[in-house]
């Protein structure tokens, strides 16, 4: 057993005692309608809108079930879903490692105190400032692992000096995803072509230490055909890696990693992924290779611990249907990005106290920015809209806050965690010109 696999062992002991310690139930999902809504509006009350509220216990267990799953796996949580320090802790508590895809990730992932041994940069061409920065700590912390997609990427990592740590990513010409923009297993633009593959892992192995194979299939891999396709995925990255391994010398892999993307439904109707028989399968498909299986969960561990509250500010007609209307709300593509990129479906509850009682109205839930996009959903039957209305978008955690962005000059929303304790301001309005140079200034 190799030094860093006697860690990652620990972390995982870690984690399972954790498990043991949550006490609370742990469905495999939470939908909109389980989150208290007296709750939320004493939150929106004293915090404003919009706002992400986020629950941190929920994050754990979330944590506690993945690892029921995947007892004997080097996790490494996918940092882009979620970057706040206060999900980073919960994560790193469960024992998980960090996977992030840029050196700011990396900086993040290692100020909140994940060891360097347990930290991976996945660098997808990585821009020049990246690659110093993450050589520069590296050299203060040569645990550090970096996964690259490029015999390019070798070159310039060894300009650089770098002579630690490396895995290869490779292109097993299989996706699978929510959307064919997040679909990143037969992109071009991820991994190194199979073909060339011997040749990569061969340059790795002459100058840097090489340690593992990686690929990543999509995100939000949830229904039946996504999941044919990850199995078909696994099986050839199992291909890839027996002959990655298998060379003159005898050297082996420390890992093969198979990625993340595991999915969460957000349509109530449905069912949740069944996370025990994708771990099966996924073992089954990876086959007999000598090396630890690292899997890379991020949406899975977040996407429904968090919700973002907006208020309804507008109520208008949509068009000759008298029934049909427009509830205009101050959160929008600035705040959750999802719905306009991807077509995405989030669900959307009214927390109105007397929602129950009205009547149901084709409803469009549309932000404040000056696009058509800009929209929620489109004659969704909801409870009547009024203004003054809160209502909840669930599902909210992955991709959400960072996704946000300042667009039409509106600074990004504030995010608390359940029990009210602020975990990322609202951002001022000040703060958007603080990085210009006025001419003043020049």
């Amino acid at each position: 057993m190799t030094d860093e696999s006697a860690g990652v062992d620990a972390d995982q002991e870690a984690g399972a005692a954790d498990a043991e310690a949550v006490a609370a139930p742990n469905p495999p999902v939470r939908r909109v309608g389980d989150w208290d809504a007296a709750r939320l509006r004493d939150l929106a009350e004293q915090h404003g809108t919009p706002l992400y509220v986020t629950d941190l216990d929920r994050v754990a267990e979330n944590c506690t079930r993945f690892r029921a799953a995947f007892p004997d796996a080097d996790v490494r949580y996918a940092v882009k879903a979620h970057t706040g320090r206060a999900v980073l802790d919960a994560v790193r508590d469960a024992g998980f490692g960090a996977e992030c895809a840029s050196a700011g990730e990396v900086r993040r992932a290692l100020d909140a105190g994940f060891p360097g041994d347990r930290v991976d940069y996945t660098a997808v061409n990585p821009p020049a400032r990246d690659l110093d920065g993450f050589v520069d700590w590296w050299r203060d912390d040569p645990g550090l692992t970096v996964t690259v997609g490029a015999a390019d990427t070798l070159d310039r990592l060894a300009e650089r000096g770098y002579d630690g740590r490396v895995c290869v990513r490779v292109n097993p010409g299989v996706g699978a995803g929510h959307h064919e923009k997040v679909r990143t297993g037969a992109a071009a633009k991820f991994g190194v072509p199979v073909d060339r593959v011997d040749d990569v892992v061969a340059a790795a192995r002459a100058d840097f230490e090489f340690v593992g194979v990686h690929a990543h299939a999509g995100s939000g891999i949830h229904g039946a055909d996504d999941l044919a396709a990850h199995r078909e995925f696994v099986s050839r990255v199992g291909d890839i890696a027996r002959d990655a391994a298998g060379d003159a010398d005898g050297d082996g892999l420390e890992y093969v990693n198979v990625g993340g993307g595991f999915g969460v439904p957000y349509r109530d109707a449905d069912a949740p992924l069944d996370l025990a028989a994708v771990a099966a399968a996924t073992r089954d498909a990876l086959g007999d290779v000598d090396a630890d299986l690292a899997v890379e969960p991020g949406r899975y561990l977040v996407a429904d611990a968090a919700v973002l509250l907006t208020a309804v500010n507008t109520v208008k007609p949509a068009g000759a249907d008298a029934d049909e209307v427009v509830a205009g709300v101050d959160a929008g593509m600035t705040t959750l990005l999802r719905p306009a990129m991807y077509d995405a479906h989030h669900p959307i509850r009214s927390l109105a106290a007397d929602a129950a009682d009205r009547d149901a109205a084709p409803t469009t839930v549309a932000g404040p920015i000056c696009e058509s996009g800009d929209v929620f959903c489109e004659g969704r039957p909801l409870p009547a809209a009024e203004r003054g209305d809160l209502l909840t978008v669930g599902n909210a955690g992955a991709y959400g806050y960072e996704m946000a962005s300042t667009y039409n000059s509106r600074p990004r929303p504030a995010e608390v965690s359940l029990d009210g304790e602020p975990l990322r301001r609202r951002e001022p309005l000040a703060d958007l010109t603080r990085l210009e140079v006025t001419p003043e200034d020049r």
